[in-house]
C-alpha cells in the first residue's frame, strides 16, 4: 500500500475488478485485507461499492455509504459525514461525466481506519485530471470539482490525489483525519 501524507491511506493500484460486462447492482464487497497490510483496526474495514456510469448512480452511491457510515461503531462528525458525501458526489459526477465512454461502471472504496476516513472513485479512463484554479470573476460556474475535493481535504488536514491504476485506469481519492488537524 502506498502511503501520502503521513498515516493517511494511499492507493493499491489495480484493486478494482475489470471494468466491462454488465454492472453488478452496487453489491458491496466485504471487508477484504490487503496483501501485505496489517489487519484492519478492530472499528475499521474498507468496503467497495461498483455502479453504472450513469448520473442515477452518484444519488445511489451517496445513499449507501450514507447508510455505511451511520452503521460504524466509531462516533463520525455530522461535518465529517457531510465532508465525506460532498467529496463522493464530486468524484463520482466526474468519473460519470468524463469517464463514462470508456468506463461503463465506476467502483467506489469507502475505507475506515485508526484516525481516518478515505473514500476514493476509481474508472477505466487513463486521464488523470487536475485540479482547475479558481477564475477570477467567476464566469464559468463549473469544472472546479476537484479543486472543491482538494480544499475540503487540506481544510481538514486530509490529502487527496490522483493514482493510476495497474490496468490503466484511475482511482481519484481523499483521506480526512476524524479529528480536525
Amino acid at each position: 500500500m502506498t502511503s501520502r501524507g503521513g498515516d493517511l491511506p494511499g492507493v493499491v493500484g489495480g484493486a478494482a475488478p475489470p471494468v466491462g460486462g454488465p454492472a453488478p447492482a452496487m453489491t458491496p464487497l466485504r471487508e477484504r485485507p490487503r496483501e501485505g497490510a496489517a489487519p484492519p483496526p478492530r472499528t475499521g474495514g474498507a468496503w467497495r461499492f461498483t455502479a453504472p456510469a450513469t448520473e442515477a448512480s452518484v444519488p445511489r452511491l451517496r445513499r449507501e455509504v450514507r447508510d455505511l457510515m451511520r452503521r460504524q461503531p466509531v462516533a463520525l462528525t455530522e461535518d465529517l459525514v457531510h465532508s465525506v458525501l460532498l467529496i463522493l458526489s464530486e468524484l463520482v459526477t466526474n468519473a460519470v461525466r468524463h469517464a463514462a465512454l470508456l468506463s461503463p461502471e465506476v467502483g467506489v472504496e469507502f475505507s475506515l481506519g485508526a484516525g481516518w476516513v478515505r473514500v476514493a472513485v476509481e474508472d477505466a479512463h487513463p486521464y488523470r485530471p487536475k485540479a482547475l484554479a479558481p477564475e477570477p470573476g467567476g464566469e464559468h460556474l463549473g469544472g472546479r470539482g476537484l479543486l472543491l475535493v482538494k480544499s475540503l481535504a487540506a481544510e481538514v488536514g486530509g490529502a487527496c490525489d490522483v493514482d493510476q491504476t495497474g490496468s490503466g485506469g484511475k482511482v481519484v481519492w481523499a483521506a480526512l483525519p476524524l479529528s480536525p488537524g
